[in-house]
């Protein structure tokens, strides 16, 4: 996951990654970065799409 930055300002971004069967959602905005982690990839995809609403974001990535 790669910090996404457009001169020197960090763009906001919600992605979702599984990784050794748990689901990862990092929150990217201003000065804050969030990782939530989930055992339900359900859990894990309701909460980016809330976050991607909250952020005013098009969508979120699945890497």
């Amino acid at each position: 996951m790669d910090d996404v930055t457009l001169n020197s300002k960090v763009c906001p971004c919600v992605e979702v990654v599984e990784a050794c069967g748990e689901w990862f959602v990092r929150v990217v905005e201003e000065d804050q970065e969030l990782t939530r982690s989930f055992e339900l990839e359900s859990y894990a995809l309701a909460f980016a799409e809330g976050q991607r609403v909250r952020l005013g974001l098009a969508d979120f990535k699945r890497i």
